[in-house]
Formats: C-alpha cells, structure tokens, sequence
C-alpha cells in the first residue's frame, strides 16, 4: 500500500509542478503597460518552411488607380478595379464596370452579363450562337 501512495504522491507533485511552469511561463510574456494594466504579447508570425514567401507581381497593390499599367500588362480591355487589374470582358465581379458583379446564375461574356443556359447568342459558352430562328435552352442550341 505504501508503494502505491508513494506513486500517487509522485503524480501529484508532477502535476503541481507542470502547472506552475506553465504559469509562470505565460506570466512573463505580458509586459505591464501601466501599473493598473498588462497587455499579452501577440505571438510572432510562423513562416512555413514549405511556402516560398515571395511577393506576387498581380498582388492588389500594383497598378494603383493607373489603367495604362493593366493596359501593358494584361491587354486591351484591361482596367484597375480595387489596386488589380481586372479584364472587364471575362471577370465575373468586375463584368464591363469595376464591382458590377454578375448573378450567381450569369457569366461574364464580352462585358455583358448573360445566362448561358437562354442566351442565343452565348449559349452553352461564350460567343457560341444557335442558328437563326434556333433557340437555346439547357445551354444547348435547339434542345428537343
């Protein structure tokens, strides 16, 4: 009997021990600001070792409001919506205006915000025109 409270007296102490480390570890980290106040310290920023941390040459800060950038850049219909360039044409959030965004059932096609599923002249995909007289439905010209 006495080797199993010796056992149980051991845990204990462990215990005791792993908390008040753990306590006092954490108690350092605030800095006191004032006497009445402390603040905790935000961890530092964990870099994965895995990730390249390289800047992207699209990132939201390049063009700045300046549509000749996007011009250069990306093409004619190019323009600077939000600090990136946004091809007016195809993006559905930026569909021939900066944030006009199209319905959750539309698609951007030549600035124009169109359902693919109706539209004759975008049926099924962009610039993809049933025949005259035809009809679009399904996304597919003269469906039956």
């Amino acid at each position: 009997m006495s080797k199993m409270i010796k056992a149980v007296f051991m845990v204990v102490i462990t215990i005791a021990i792993t908390i008040t480390l753990t306590i006092t570890s954490i108690s350092h980290k605030t800095t006191p600001i004032d006497q009445t106040m402390a603040v905790r310290q935000p961890f530092p920023k964990r870099v994965s070792r895995f990730l390249a941390e390289t800047k992207n040459p699209r990132a939201a800060d390049h063009c700045r409001k300046d549509d000749e950038i996007c011009y250069i850049l990306e093409g004619q219909n190019s323009t600077c919506c939000n600090n990136k360039c946004m091809d007016l044409s195809e993006d559905k959030h930026n569909c021939g205006a900066c944030k006009n965004k199209c319905k959750f059932t539309s698609s951007c096609c030549r600035g124009e915000c169109v359902n693919l599923a109706y539209d004759k002249r975008n049926c099924g995909s962009c610039g993809n025109k049933c025949m005259p007289g035809g009809y679009c439905i399904y996304g597919l010209c003269n469906y039956a």
